[in-house]
């Protein structure tokens, strides 16, 4: 490798890891607040939430990576423009084509994993996030149930109490189940319990206990069983529904399925690593600079022309399945210009007018 590719590759590199670095520190946050959210609504079990944080990070980074490496770029090539040493370079004939080389030694890789993210790792971050949730919420010691410990029920169904639990978390002792339905309470007590599935539903299996039944105002209209053993239904954790979903289907399968909504699905997972390849040629030409301008004068220009077409993206997205535009169409309409309009600017970099002959008879 030629030392002046080394020398633009390492200075690219550097400066795109450093600005993935915080663009992940910010985005993350986002994420985990997302996570949360769920997890009081009562989508997610608490148990999970490590895991599915992971998760949804593999489904963002299609959007993250290509503004990553674009400031990247724009840093890098900003830093050549304050230190003179771009001028020094074109001096000596090294223009757009020349950095192409280095520049392609980055951007091919990042691509390349922004489409593995895209095609494959992100839908199958999604189906995986969902069937462990649907798993979590079959098992109550994965929903949060910890033996001595007050636990709120999925989706805010009420509170239950554990005196003590087996290791698989399904045999239960000494069991207070406390439960509100408008202005009604029903309070359950039992001596031993354990955890049944039948299907997408949950039961408690209670034996030996009493059950008081009453309003929550100050009458005494309440009445109370004993009881030898009593099945107790858990209400259902609010999740995403996947069946019908083409969020949860593979690359493959859109492939072949054509509803609307699976064709914007697919169009939506090709754009991203083509916006990242139109973006980051967009990134040289913005980053040319006067020596004494701002060092990140068009970082902001930049950034508004990522805001811009990520947005149109994920608003083509949602008018191919509403139908508004045709689906022959797709999301090309955005690619393919953007992609020309990189190019373009990219290969007109640095390229001077030719001067106008002056008329004839014109003053001097």
């Amino acid at each position: 490798m030629p030392k002046l590719d080394s020398y633009l590759f390492r200075e690219f590199a550097q400066s795109t890891f450093a600005a993935l670095v915080v663009l992940m520190i910010v985005s993350l946050g986002g994420v985990f607040a997302d996570v949360l959210g769920d997890i009081a609504r009562g989508r997610v079990p608490a148990g999970l939430m490590l895991s599915q944080l992971g998760l949804m990070v593999l489904n963002y980074l299609p959007l993250i990576l290509p503004l990553g490496l674009m400031l990247g770029l724009l840093m890098a090539m900003g830093r050549l423009y304050r230190d003179s040493e771009m001028p020094v370079l074109v001096a000596t004939g090294v223009g757009p084509r020349r950095l192409l080389r280095p520049l392609l030694m980055l951007v091919a890789p990042v691509v390349a994993f922004i489409a593995a993210c895209s095609l494959w790792l992100g839908p199958w971050a999604n189906d995986y996030a969902q069937r462990m949730v649907a798993e979590g919420n079959r098992n109550l010691l994965l929903a949060g149930l910890e033996a001595g410990r007050f636990v709120e029920l999925p989706g805010g169904g009420g509170v239950v109490y554990v005196g003590a639990m087996s290791g698989e978390g399904s045999a239960l002792s000494r069991v207070f189940v406390y439960r509100q339905d408008g202005d009604r309470m029903d309070v359950t007590t039992a001596r031993t319990g354990r955890l049944t599935v039948d299907g997408p539903e949950r039961y408690l299996d209670l034996g030996d206990g009493f059950r008081v039944e009453g309003p929550l105002a100050d009458t005494l209209d309440f009445r109370m069983m004993r009881y030898a053993r009593n099945e107790m239904r858990l209400p259902d954790a609010e999740t995403r529904s996947a069946e019908d979903n083409p969020e949860f289907d593979t690359t493959l399968e859109l492939l072949g399925d054509p509803r609307p909504e699976a064709r914007a699905q697919l169009h939506a997972r090709i754009a991203p690593p083509l916006l990242a390849v139109a973006f980051a040629l967009l990134a040289v030409p913005l980053a040319r600079s006067p020596p004494r301008q701002a060092r990140y004068g068009r970082v902001a220009v930049a950034f508004l022309a990522y805001v811009v077409g990520m947005n149109l993206m994920l608003l083509g997205t949602r008018w191919l399945a509403d139908g508004v535009i045709p689906l022959r169409l797709g999301l090309w309409w955005l690619v393919l210009p953007l992609l020309a309009a990189g190019t373009w600017f990219y290969f007109r970099d640095g390229h001077v007018a030719a001067p106008r002959r002056r008329r004839a008879g014109g003053a001097e």
